[in-house]
């Protein structure tokens, strides 16, 4: 997963940070992270999944 960096410069691509939470701005960066994106890749199991967790300090909230 390679992110779009062809609008980088462009303020209007990040004007959602202004109003973000502290939770969807620490996404925005580890989802650009070569390594969490080559962790996630390779999460295949429920094992995987825990360790993925563990590495990275993720919590999933319980879909209601």
């Amino acid at each position: 997963m390679k992110p779009d960096t062809s609008q980088w410069r462009d303020p209007q691509a990040y004007a959602f940070v202004k109003g973000a939470a502290a939770d969807a701005i620490a996404w925005e960066f580890l989802r650009r992270n070569p390594q969490y994106q080559q962790d996630y890749a390779a999460s295949r199991s429920t094992k995987a999944i825990r360790a993925l967790r563990k590495r990275w300090g993720l919590q999933f909230r319980c879909q209601a």
